[in-house]
């Protein structure tokens, strides 16, 4: 079965207070590059990713890999537009997508590879979200059953509401780290990523 993957490298990074959040340098290449470098480490395939605000310069980050941009002229009005445009990307043989959120960096292959074995249509597994620490995190997976219900999603919805309605098809799968909470959404929050990319380094 394939499994893709849909980046969402659109927002405003409204959060920020200046620059975009994907295009930040962390350990000296940007954070959507670490994203994009983890996920490509993975089964996941393929990759699209969905470009918005300053689309010109993140398709020029993702020049030269295996991934497939996927432009969302309404990025602006919220990230359900992008996860509309990101599925629209899809081909028809695709059977689950894994949602990633840009700048989540730390997210291994490793980790991503073991959301995409509990997938388990067969056993009625349809959706599988990564957990540490009894809470759940990012990506989460959704089989191809739920396409229409997310896209049907408006403004700044996250495809994450709509678990609560289908808590028998979800499969949890135990990540092992904090990676899987761990954005760029702030200053203070990159420059959290900035010292572990340090430490690690």
């Amino acid at each position: 079965m394939k499994v893709a993957a849909i980046v969402l490298a659109a927002g405003l990074s409204s959060r920020m207070a200046k620059g975009n959040k994907l295009l930040a340098d962390l350990g000296g290449k940007p954070v959507l590059r670490h994203t994009l470098d983890n996920v490509l480490a993975s089964q996941a395939d393929p990759v699209v990713v969905v470009t918005g605000h300053q689309a010109g310069d993140v398709e020029k980050l993702i020049q030269g890999l295996p991934v497939k941009p996927c432009y969302n002229p309404q990025f602006a009005e919220g990230m359900a537009t992008s996860l509309a445009a990101g599925i629209a990307g899809l081909p028809l043989d695709v059977a689950a997508a894994l949602i990633f959120l840009g700048d989540m960096p730390l997210i291994g292959g490793d980790v991503i590879d073991q959301i995409i074995d509990g997938f388990d249509p067969g056993k009625g597994k349809t959706i599988v979200v990564p957990v540490h620490g009894g809470r759940r995190g990012h990506p989460v997976l959704w089989g191809r059953a739920h396409f229409a219900d997310l896209v049907a999603l408006k403004g700044d919805q996250g495809a994450r509401q709509l678990l609560s309605g289908h808590a028998g098809e979800i499969a949890e799968c135990d990540a092992g780290s904090d990676a899987i909470f761990a954005d760029a959404d702030t200053p203070e929050a990159l420059a959290r990523l900035r010292a572990r990319i340090a430490t690690a380094l």
